[in-house]
């Protein structure tokens, strides 16, 4: 619509047609409208009026008073009243705007000014709709009937009017009676012109085509054109003009993608015309053979450039997909914008026709549309998946905090456990780790083969189909997938899995984590369902086989502690030892070698069950073993037991043979938690060293006779700090549990505990240092190389969400959640801060990024509004239009034009909600991660929402942070339910 308007005005310049006749002037109030004069029902409340109060304002569906009249309505006698107006209306501030033309009948189409706005809100891209009507002269206009017929306006979200020349670009004015078109004067030929959109059409004319060209000095810097390949002018000249446009002095050579020089237009209509890109720059080596190009520099604003270069018409592009397949037409007449369907460019007046206009991205997030304006020059758009792919490395840290009886180890040594969705097989020996990769939510549950070969793993519900709760079997050697079973089957996730052990491992039993805990036997080799009982428990930790009946069951829970017997006719008979309502919680389960039952419970007592003569179990013995809860017990292969204790942190073992007589115990650190789970180095030596995970996500080695040593660290709460090293492939992370950590490739550099919680980090250009930012509002400053704290500031008394250095590294800004920007001077390599100024807010801020000069800084608030800021005059920046062309020299915000194919998608829902997203150096790929745990890596700039990628799941919350390392070979990921941390690596695809 905008272009046809553009079209018709550019038309009316170039050939006027005859004006109306004048009509008798309106006389125009010099003030508000009287009581008289204003009509019921012009006004309404959800407008502000100016001035704020008027004696006539009333109330939406109050009954208006009717009006006295002193003298007749004679307006309505006058003919000129019903005649249909004729207005232009531009946008405020925006001198580039073509005008929406706009045509009614006051009283018939329209009834008050109020409805005008509300029509002009839709056809006006304006921060807060219409809302103020002002003259040219800056007059506010408050009735319909101070709109005159012909005349131009402009529409304002807010009370203030920006003079500027309206209607006016590249030396052209838009249609409007009262302006007279002019053209510049010049003795060179005009060759570019623009327009809103490319002309109508189809095919490739044999006088024209549209090919893309890329300064090979700067390849952000890009457009399309359309060339008239019948020109007279010379080939040497066209380059100068092609130059011209893309922002370069002396363009001497064309090239293409792959090196060969074009030196005719000959070779363009016939040798090249199947290349669509090509590169300009002067005598130097082609784009295949040019080395690496640097940053581009900043570019100055499109009002500074129309004004110092109004000789050529620059604007900004992007391959439109909604016009794939037109053609561009040119103007063979002055008054026709575009050529009829068919015509044929026969003109040679011009070498460039026009340069191809972007539109801006309109994206709906929340239910709430965005505009994001394009900026002049950027990168191609390429819709395609990227080259690379994401490829697990390592996997940090361990799942104890929440989870029960989750490390092994393999007969190669190796530990076995679960993060998020990953199954970790690592190897100490080897510093290496194997990942089983092929669950779509968290692992719940797990339990080794008796071959030990095998892996029997069960997932929670998420949503979609390919998020079903269902099982796993498979392959610690291949890690390929044997079997799945229970799609379908389980409600809200899979609590407890468990093979048998007679029959070597034939049968699973799994236990569902919905209301009614559905237990169910498998024959897994098959997909087989035997039987399946509801155990109606709340709170059931585990289930297992007997080891001498693989048809009797045991499960066990919160005051729950039942036999179940499976009959033939794949029904079960119940036996509960634990008498219910007991409150007594049974939290781990072992079995002595003739086949007695070993319980412990939370109270920190263990107790053995033994068999009568009829078949009935009663307690052979019950004693105190741990203060509180008993989280693991583990039955040595000579009949030692050993138990651990998750609030005492203690180990012991106990003699089985001798009444259960202590051996010895021992205590972890503070630091290292609780006991969650045990199991031997070497299963079946007697040599009493033991694998230990805690509470707190750390595994360690040691045993009973000597100290426990960390060997796995993690973090335990929420992890959203992820900072990475300027120049080298280090990062450092800091969450909810008061450590931040430093990582080097698989190693942990250090570990410091601070005393806040942090949910931000940044580190300082130059390395050294590194900042986080507390849910307190403290900033907390340490020691990059040694991890040793500096100093603790005081900033507000609201959560940092984000805080980012200036290139220079010289400023440190702080975005808060009271949505107010910190700033604060940096000086001693990033070891002295002093608060500098503070930018007031209101909304919550969550990701910040520096311009590239360190003039201005861009925001996105909790609820996906981009806000800019300027550093200068400590003001929010109110015009985006103004910003598009500022360079960033980090990306991280989740919104913008040029990361806005990740909303919207018409490959994923459009409900998904971007949690984080980071560019990566070489700004050529982007990393996203949403809310369901999904992290894709697009290519840069991302601007369409046919954008395709390149996606992995392994998580099921959502993903707090994803980086690239300074180099672009890895990506590391945070988020989840469980602070998982990871590394990826992106290999070709």
């Amino acid at each position: 619509m905008a272009s046809e308007e553009s079209g018709k005005a550019a038309a009316a310049v170039a050939a006027p047609e005859p004006a109306p006749p004048p009509e008798p002037p309106q006389p125009e109030p010099d003030h508000p409208p009287s009581e008289e004069e204003r009509e019921p029902g012009d006004w309404r409340a959800s407008r502000p009026s100016s001035p704020p109060q008027r004696p006539d304002d009333i109330s939406e569906g109050s009954e208006p008073p009717r009006p006295i009249r002193t003298e007749p309505a004679s307006r309505y006698a006058n003919l000129n009243y019903w005649k249909a107006r004729r207005v232009t209306f531009y946008r405020n501030g925006d001198p580039f705007h073509p005008g929406v033309e706009f045509r009614f009948k006051p009283g018939r189409d329209l009834a008050s000014i109020d409805a005008l706005l509300d029509r002009l809100s839709e056809r006006l891209e304006l921060p807060r709709g219409a809302r103020f009507i002002f003259g040219m002269d800056g007059d506010r206009k408050y009735r319909l009937e101070e709109l005159e017929d012909g005349a131009s306006y402009v529409v304002s979200s807010y009370k203030t009017f920006k003079a500027a020349s309206y209607g006016k670009k590249n030396g052209m004015w838009y249609g409007g009676t009262g302006t007279s078109g002019w053209s510049r004067s010049g003795t060179r030929k005009q060759s570019v012109a623009e327009s809103d959109a490319p002309p109508p059409g189809g095919g490739k004319p044999a006088s024209g085509r549209v090919i893309r060209i890329i300064n090979n000095m700067d390849h952000s810097i890009q457009c399309r054109v359309l060339l008239n390949l019948r020109t007279t002018q010379p080939f040497e000249e066209v380059l100068e003009d092609l130059g011209q446009v893309l922002k370069m002095s002396g363009a001497k050579r064309m090239y293409t993608i792959t090196g060969q020089e074009v030196r005719s237009f000959s070779q363009l209509r016939n040798e090249f015309a199947d290349v669509e890109t090509f590169y300009l720059g002067p005598a130097m080596l082609p784009p295949a053979l040019s080395p690496g190009v640097s940053a581009p520099l900043p570019i100055e604003s499109p009002i500074r450039r129309s004004r110092s270069r109004a000789n050529v018409a620059t604007a900004p592009m992007i391959d439109d997909t909604r016009n794939g397949g037109r053609r561009a037409r040119s103007k063979s007449r002055p008054r026709v914008l575009y050529a009829p369907e068919g015509e044929i460019v026969r003109n040679s007046d011009y070498t460039l026709l026009e340069v191809l206009k972007e539109e801006p991205i309109r994206v709906t997030i929340r239910g709430l549309r965005r505009t994001f304006y394009p900026p002049i020059h950027h990168a191609p758009v390429d819709n395609s998946p990227p080259d690379k792919k994401l490829q697990l490395d390592w996997v940090y840290g361990y799942r104890g905090f929440d989870s029960r009886r989750n490390l092994w180890v393999l007969p190669t040594g190796e530990l076995l456990y679960y993060v998020a969705a990953v199954a970790v097989m690592y190897d100490r020996d080897e510093e290496s780790q194997r990942h089983y990769t092929g669950h779509t939510e968290d692992i719940q549950c797990m339990e080794l083969h008796p071959s030990r070969e095998l892996v029997a793993s069960g997932q929670r519900a998420g949503r979609g189909r390919r998020a079903q709760a269902h099982v796993r079997i498979w392959s610690t050697d291949t890690l390929q997938t044997l079997h799945v079973f229970g799609m379908a089957e389980f409600e809200a996730g899979v609590s407890a899995v468990a093979f048998s052990q007679l029959n070597g491992g034939s049968y699973v039993l799994a236990v569902d984590a919905g209301r009614e805990s559905i237990l169910s036997v498998w024959q897994w080799q098959w997909g087989h369902l035997l039987g399946k009982v509801a155990t109606l428990q709340e709170e059931l930790t585990g289930a297992a086989f007997h080891p001498l009946d693989d048809n009797l069951l045991i499960t066990h829970g919160k005051g729950h502690l039942a036999f179940w017997n499976r009959r033939k006719d794949g029904f079960f008979e119940r036996t509960d030892i634990v008498k219910p309502p007991s409150r007594t919680h049974v939290t781990a389960l072992q079995f002595e070698q003739d086949g007695d039952v070993v319980t412990a419970d939370s109270d920190g007592f263990i107790t053995i069950y033994s068999v009568d003569s009829d078949g009935a179990y009663f307690v052979r013995m019950e004693f105190e073993a741990h203060i509180k809860g008993i989280s693991s017990l583990i039955m040595l292969s000579e009949g030692t037991l050993i138990s651990g204790g998750e609030k005492d942190r203690k180990i012991a073992a106990w003699d089985s043979l001798q009444n259960y007589k202590r051996i010895t115990e021992t205590k972890l650190p503070e630091t290292a938690g609780g006991i969650r789970s045990i199991y031997p180095q070497r299963p079946g030596r007697n040599d009493g060293n033991l694998y230990v995970g805690t509470t707190r996500n750390n595994i360690m080695e040691g045993s009973l006779q000597r100290r426990f040593n960390q060997i796995v660290f993690g973090h335990h709460k929420p992890l959203l700090g992820v900072a990475v090293h300027p120049d080298d492939e280090m990062f450092a992370t800091a969450g909810h549990d008061k450590n931040i950590a430093l990582w080097k490739g698989h190693k942990l550099v250090f570990a410091t505990q601070v005393g806040y919680e942090c949910v931000s980090l940044a580190w300082h250009p130059g390395g050294g240092a590194l900042a986080a930012g507390s849910t307190e509002g403290h900033l907390v400053v340490l020691n990059a190389d040694a991890g040793a704290h500096v100093a603790t500031l005081r900033v507000c008394g609201s959560p940092l969400n984000c805080l980012q250095y200036n290139t220079a590294g010289d400023f440190l800004a702080i975005g808060s959640q009271n949505g107010s920007i910190y700033l604060f001077r940096v000086s001693r390599d990033g070891f002295s801060y002093k608060k500098s100024n503070k930018i007031r807010g209101a909304q919550p801020l969550m990701q910040l990024d520096w311009s590239l000069d360190g003039n201005f800084l861009q925001t996105v608030t909790a609820d996906y509004d981009l806000a800019f800021w300027d550093i200068k005059s400590l003001s929010p920046e109110k015009s985006p239009i103004g910003m598009k062309d500022v360079k960033w020299s980090t990306f991280n915000s989740t919104v913008g034009f040029l990361v806005s194919g990740m909303w919207n998608n018409r490959f994923y829902p459009m409900t998904s909600l971007i949690s984080s997203s980071s560019r990566s150096a070489a700004h050529d790929l982007l990393i996203s991660g949403d809310y369901d745990g999904y992290l894709r890596l697009f290519r840069y700039p991302c601007a369409s929402p046919k954008a395709e990628y390149n996606e992995v799941k392994v998580y099921s919350g959502a993903i707090h942070n994803a980086r690239f390392l300074f180099n672009d070979r890895c990506v590391i990921s945070a988020g989840g339910h469980d602070a998982a941390l990871m590394l990826w690596e992106l290999v070709e695809e």
